[in-house]
């Protein structure tokens, strides 16, 4: 036990788990982080460097790609191809159980989906924080605005993210480093938007370096390079993600240790001293059994990892689930509406171009149900999306060849514009993620058992993004304006959360307002599992802010004796 015993204990290395690492070392504590997947060092990248010739199968799936990740290649999704696939698990391997359809997209090793996330990095509102208490849905969040604001400013600073002030109420300004430029096209559509239908088309706002950081604390990042090939990995560290960023923070601090391959599937519960004593692993690789001792506990395993852990760990205390005093725990799934939109071509601008492939598109913040606009659904959505010139891949299949086709090939296409809505999905105790303990993976271990559907709030709104996206592309006066959805279930956004909640009532919420369980205090989680509402913005800027603000927090009681 002595040789395995930490101050803290950080499981999982995503985009929380890195900032847990961050903070908790930097403070002071020797901590112990786990991972379920394989060491990958920043710069680990094996396809990174690789030019199109150098992929097998052009860069596209095998059958037998696509019969190891059936989940992996629905419609829905588009990471598996030869330069990404090992980045995503087996499916095979590592099955669960869908009483309702849904998209679990997943990477287990270090890292996590901060090596393929789209980066993509907005604060939520004081309205975000206030809906859920104002409409007496859900859970009122036990925060607001004003208490994550610093550590918004506090995590921006240091990973990095370019974006514009704006000046918008729904969308908060941050610290930011150079807006990306949008393109003419783009330009002309913001233009037309503000004139006709008042609304806001903004650059998106992303965690890559448009510029050096204005810090000297991650001499191993570089600026972005624009080659828009972000989830192969950036050897540049031009993007944010733990490996580039958060854990070789923590490395220099000498009060990390990592372990690799090390599956939680427990947490140890101490009834006389009321509280976590520490986690039990199982090593991916042989099977060994490993018990692990800390003081203070962060679960950041992502919201459904996270969730397995809870629900895997069943004791006289917590009958149901650990920390599951509420039985809330596995409730609530939200993810973000997602799928559908609207495309058009462009035409005029044929003397116009853009130089490199800039990772980013623009952004359409919020409109509805704000002001005076009210519709027949809470909430309301965003857009994202790009403008483009075809290019040479649109002659794949002309008649055209010799001299004709490398000619034709000289000019790029026309322009076409396109966006697809994120929307917000409210919370449901009937949306829930169960243990099916009558399957098991390949480790031995019970599988989840999905069931979550969009409810009526989200199907109305559904109807509404895909009429807002064709009325915006006709009032440009574009050409050709057509819809379309993509099939896609409740976890498509790769946006999922809620099922272990913040909120002000141990009786209907898993933890306080500091990421803390109402039922034990040692134990944090400050992965997407705590989210009380989703709003309509990617969440995972708010996950790192909560995150930081946790640490710190925990820290504090730590040393007060509160823990």
């Amino acid at each position: 036990m002595d040789t395995n015993t930490y101050d803290a204990i950080v499981v999982g290395t995503g985009v929380s788990g890195g900032w847990a690492a961050k903070e908790l070392t930097e403070k002071g504590l020797k901590t112990l982080v786990l991972d379920r997947g394989p060491m990958v060092k920043h710069g680990d990248y094996p396809t990174a460097m690789k030019a199109p010739w150098e992929l097998p199968y052009g860069d596209a799936p095998t059958r037998e790609d696509i019969a190891r990740h059936p989940i992996h290649t629905r419609p829905s999704f588009y990471g598996i191809t030869q330069s990404t696939k090992h980045w995503f698990v087996d499916d095979i391997d590592n099955p669960y159980e869908e009483t309702k359809p849904f998209d679990w997209f997943r990477g287990y090793h270090v890292g996590g989906r901060s090596l393929m996330w789209g980066r993509q990095s907005y604060r939520f509102s004081p309205m975000d924080f206030e809906a859920n208490g104002k409409e007496g849905v859900g859970v009122d969040w036990p925060i607001r605005y004003d208490d994550l604001a610093p550590w918004y400013d506090y995590v921006e600073h240091f990973i990095g993210v370019s974006g514009n002030t704006d000046h918008l109420a729904q969308l908060p300004d941050g610290d930011f480093l150079p807006p990306m430029e949008l393109n003419c096209v783009e330009k002309d559509f913001r233009g037309k938007l503000d004139a006709k239908l008042n609304r806001k088309l903004i650059i998106g706002r992303t965690a890559n370096l448009s510029a050096p950081l204005k810090h000297d604390q991650s001499p191993q990042r570089g600026t972005c390079q624009y080659r828009n090939l972000c989830m192969r990995g950036c050897p540049f560290g031009g993007y944010f993600s733990s490996n580039s960023s958060t854990l070789p923070s923590a490395e220099r601090t000498g009060n990390m240790t990592m372990v690799t391959n090390a599956i939680v599937y427990e947490m140890i519960y101490d009834d006389k001293k009321g509280k976590a004593t520490g986690v039990r692993v199982l090593d991916a690789e042989t099977g060994h059994q490993t018990d692990y001792f800390g003081r203070i506990i962060f679960l950041c395993a992502s919201t459904f990892g996270t969730s397995h852990i809870l629900l895997n760990s069943v004791s006289s205390r917590f009958p149901n689930g650990f920390g599951n005093d509420s039985g809330e725990v596995g409730h609530n799934i939200m993810d973000h509406l997602f799928g559908s939109g609207a495309h058009a071509l462009v035409d005029g601008h044929e003397d116009r171009y853009y130089f490199g492939r800039r990772p980013n598109g623009f952004y359409i913040p919020r409109y509805r149900n704000i002001g005076g606009d009210k519709r027949d659904y809470l909430r309301g959505y965003g857009f994202q999306g790009g403008a483009s010139r075809a290019d040479w891949t649109r002659l794949a299949d002309t008649d055209a060849i010799g001299a004709d086709l490398k000619k034709a090939a000289e000019k790029p296409g026309p322009w076409s514009i396109g966006m697809m809505g994120f929307g917000e999905m409210l919370p449901s105790h009937k949306n829930k993620v169960t243990l099916d303990r009558n399957r098991k993976d390949k480790y031995g271990l019970p599988v989840l058992n999905f069931d979550a559907a969009h409810q009526e709030n989200e199907l109305r709104m559904a109807k509404d993004i895909i009429a807002d996206a064709m009325e915006m592309l006709n009032a440009a006066g574009y050409r050709n304006v057509e819809s379309f959805v993509t099939p896609a279930n409740v976890g498509a956004g790769i946006h999922e959360m809620g099922t272990a909640r913040m909120g002000r009532d141990p009786k209907t919420s898993v933890l306080n307002a500091w990421n803390q369980m109402h039922a034990c205090k040692n134990v944090f989680i400050t992965d997407g599992s705590a989210m009380a509402s989703s709003a309509c913005q990617n969440p995972s800027l708010t996950y790192m802010a909560l995150t930081a603000r946790a640490a710190n927090h925990a820290v504090e009681e730590l040393k007060r004796g509160n823990v």
